[in-house]
């Protein structure tokens, strides 16, 4: 599952999610939270479980956080319907996953799902309480993604997420930082939080470049328009590309520690991030060297 681009889309109403499906998303993500009001989830329930049986393994759904009357119903109703993955927002903690791998365990065993197949991804940042405790290496083999959330950590905090500039206020740009060193040390993705304005296509651009060198590996998007922009930041040009494959073959299982490539040192350290680049490449992208 590649997760550079990543569409919401809200589970009631049909069209959008048709629209989403076919815009080239690498994910659409079937939303019964934020975008779907409390007196229409029942049936948006329902209508996100028909569209799974229409294409299994193929999309993601947002289900609603812990804690909320709807949650274990979502659940119950989308995992027989074998979606990619569950992506939990308001996650407050690594016993939050942990909790719902358990029941995501179960509800396979139920429904005659592949055992471990639903894949997780976390709203890893959405408040305050969530910035307690970020360690989830280890918690659940199902974990794919760490996903930045600034608008409801904003929320939450009382503060308004961006400045005038654009940039991020301080405790945002905090907790974005502590979600990039959690994905890593978790060993799995960090999404970056959805770019706000659709009509602002300069900025788009401006934040996913600076995300992708960060190290974010894709970025959540609310409009179709801003598949192309963010798509394009997150796959590696050939020549980065063809880096990576050349560090590969200089390095790996050749007993070296070191060796030089266009005039530069490289080491493990290199090697680690060149496998990094490749396991982001295009099916198709051969980056090979002139």
């Amino acid at each position: 599952m590649r997760l550079r681009s990543l569409l919401f889309a809200p589970a009631d109403s049909a069209r959008k999610v048709e629209k989403a499906v076919a815009a080239g998303a690498d994910a659409v993500i079937l939303d019964l939270e934020d975008s779907v009001a409390p007196a229409a989830k029942d049936a948006a329930r329902g209508q996100a479980a028909a569209a799974l049986r229409d294409r299994p393994d193929t999309l993601i759904v947002r289900i609603n956080p812990r804690g909320t009357a709807w949650y274990l119903a979502d659940l119950a109703a989308i995992v027989p319907a074998r979606p990619a993955a569950i992506l939990l927002p308001k996650c407050t903690s690594p016993a939050d996953l942990l909790m719902l791998s358990g029941q995501l365990d179960v509800l396979e065993a139920a429904g005659g799902v592949k055992a471990g197949s639903v894949a997780v991804l976390l709203l890893a940042t959405e408040t305050a309480e969530s910035l307690k405790d970020m360690d989830y290496a280890g918690v659940s083999p199902r974990l794919r993604a760490l996903c930045f959330g600034a608008e409801d950590l904003s929320a939450d905090l009382g503060i308004v997420p961006r400045r005038a500039d654009g940039t991020l206020a301080a405790p945002v740009a905090a907790a974005r930082d502590r979600l990039l060193i959690a994905a890593a040390g978790a060993g799995v993705a960090a999404i970056d939080t959805p770019f706000p304005d659709p009509r602002d296509p300069a900025g788009l651009r401006a934040e996913t470049a600076s995300a992708a060198a960060d190290g974010f590996a894709g970025k959540l998007c609310i409009h179709p328009g801003q598949l192309a922009a963010v798509t394009a930041a997150f796959t590696p040009t050939p020549e980065r590309v063809a880096w990576a494959r050349e560090v590969v073959r200089l390095l790996d299982g050749s007993g070296a520690g070191v060796a030089v490539l266009d005039g530069r040192m490289i080491d493990i350290a290199h090697l680690k991030l060149a496998r990094r680049v490749l396991a982001t490449v295009p099916e198709g992208q051969t980056g090979d060297r002139p």
